[in-house]
């Protein structure tokens, strides 16, 4: 067999690999999926997905990254420079809450809170490939809105991240506890309206003037 056929092979298998952990990862999250589950998804066997990834910690990892560039990339597409800001940030918002309130996006927290002494480099990677791409296109639009008049923000990185806080009231010391794990669409409602109505409320160019 070639170098190229052989790089081929491998580049196929690694997306098989990846694409299974995917898969059994959104479903049972990080504890409890197992190694044997991932190469039977895959379609691999251990041997192979060990090749790989000789740990499931970056295994994980390495889907996380490749998810949080997925999550992300369909925040930004959310993002339409020209509608207004109540319009936007309902859209952004939505997704902020769907995305930390699933199995896969708590789960990835955690493990980055768990394992960050001996993985720095999980949760910086977490974070700059999904977090820090979504309050980066949130800044450029603000921004934007600003210079339009439509909002007056002298800090435009803080009131991003203000929001994408907003958008976590009541959801995330629930599941965090363990005390629910389940948010119903009401709920998810109640939240996100109060979070742009609060943003616009400081932020919007009709807001009383700051002191």
């Amino acid at each position: 067999m070639t170098a190229a056929h052989e790089k081929i092979r491998r580049e196929r298998k690694f997306d098989q690999v990846l694409e299974g952990a995917r898969t059994v990862f959104m479903k049972d999250g990080f504890e409890g999926a197992s190694v044997d589950d991932i190469a039977r998804t895959a379609g691999v066997s251990k041997a192979t997905l060990y090749s790989y990834f000789p740990d499931k910690r970056l295994l994980f990892a390495e889907v996380a990254k490749g998810e949080c560039i997925r999550q992300a990339d369909s925040a930004i597409e959310l993002i339409d420079s020209d509608k207004d800001p109540a319009t936007v940030l309902r859209q952004a918002g939505r997704h902020i809450i769907s995305f930390f309130t699933s199995d896969f996006g708590l789960s990835m927290f955690r493990i980055c809170v768990a394992e960050t002494d001996r993985f720095p480099e999980l949760g910086a990677q977490f974070y700059q490939s999904g977090p820090a791409l979504v309050r980066d296109r949130l800044t450029a639009y603000l921004e934007k809105a600003c210079a339009r008049g439509e909002l007056q923000i002298d800090d435009l990185g803080l009131a991003a991240d203000q929001f994408a806080e907003l958008c976590k009231v009541t959801f995330f010391p629930r599941l965090l506890c363990g005390v629910q794990q389940r948010f119903s669409t009401a709920e998810t409602d109640r939240v996100l309206h109060g979070a742009v109505e609060m943003f616009l409320a400081r932020y919007g160019s009709h807001a009383r003037p700051r002191t």
